[in-house]
């Protein structure tokens, strides 16, 4: 017996006070709707109708158990149309965390476009590159670069960062262009990301063919957050070693210099992390789904 679809049947027998308005209100046959309500009755081991050939009316039991069954078939309907609603029309508060660079240059601009998609959910937007603990601070979902190796927690890569090699034209002048990535290991100054925390500085590697180079290079300044190793590349503090979409529009307009034109490196993986969850919030899914679509369009996803 499927039990909630009895209790819909009896409460349907009892509110329209007949077994065949209450099959065509469930759209199901007259017997259907019979049988449901003497499984029911089986079941509870109670009689809840007393039938006669003219009408039908509750018995003591009936009547009890009607009305508290009655109020939760109600809240289940009004749970199951705002869930459908909501696939449609989420709303609510959506907490996410990212990189500075990836939301300034990349997600903030295009939130015009999610904004006029989902008038109704509001972001708040973390923007950081430190770890975040998605239970303790209360985050839905974050947006990061790299490998997650976090076994707790589900990510879904959205796409990849390909990484250029770039200086400001004032610092050349000064410094000369490497030719080789030995170079920059030792005549020229970098400019190191680090992370917060572990103060890890996250090396440079360069391959061209068969050849893999791995500098560590010196450094005038280390820089736990991108948009601010962006600032420092255009003062001339370095050579920077960073994510494509930041340096193109700079080098579009000569304020940087491409290097080591003929040397590869491994792009940066980007993904979505969240906490495992078997019920993820449309308000989460939506932007997802709607992050996977922009980076497309940015030419960094699948």
């Amino acid at each position: 017996m499927d039990q909630f679809l009895a209790v819909r049947a009896f409460t349907a027998v009892v509110e329209t006070g007949s077994f065949v308005k209450a099959a065509n209100a469930l759209e199901l046959p007259r017997n259907t709707v019979t049988k449901l309500v003497q499984a029911l009755e089986a079941h509870l081991r109670v009689k809840l109708l007393n039938r006669t050939t003219r009408r039908v009316s509750t018995t003591n039991d009936g009547t009890a158990y009607y009305e508290r069954m009655a109020r939760l078939v109600d809240e289940w309907q009004e749970v199951d149309l705002a869930i459908g609603s909501a696939q449609s029309n989420p709303r609510g508060k959506l907490r996410v965390d990212m990189g500075a660079t990836i939301a300034t240059m990349l997600v903030i601009p295009a939130l015009p476009e999610f904004q006029q998609r989902y008038p109704d959910l509001q972001i708040d937007i973390g923007v950081s590159d430190r770890p975040v603990d998605l239970l303790g601070d209360r985050v839905d979902c974050v947006v990061r670069g790299g490998i997650i190796t976090d076994p707790s927690l589900i990510a879904r890569q959205i796409g990849v960062m390909p990484l250029l090699t770039t200086a400001s034209p004032a610092y050349l002048r000064k410094h000369g262009v490497p030719e080789h990535p030995s170079d920059l290991e030792n005549d020229h100054l970098l400019i190191r990301y680090f992370f917060a925390g572990s103060g890890r500085k996250l090396p440079i590697e360069l391959t061209q063919g068969n050849e893999r180079i791995h500098v560590n290079g010196r450094h005038f300044l280390g820089i736990n957050d991108t948009n601010a190793m962006l600032a420092a590349a255009l003062a001339g503090l370095g050579i920077m070693h960073s994510p494509g979409f930041m340096v193109k529009p700079h080098i579009a307009s000569g304020l940087l210099v491409p290097l080591l034109s003929d040397w590869k490196a491994d792009s940066i993986p980007l993904s979505i992390v969240y906490a495992p969850n078997r019920h993820l919030s449309t308000r989460v899914r939506v932007f997802v789904d709607w992050m996977v679509e922009l980076m497309r369009e940015r030419g960094l996803g699948f």
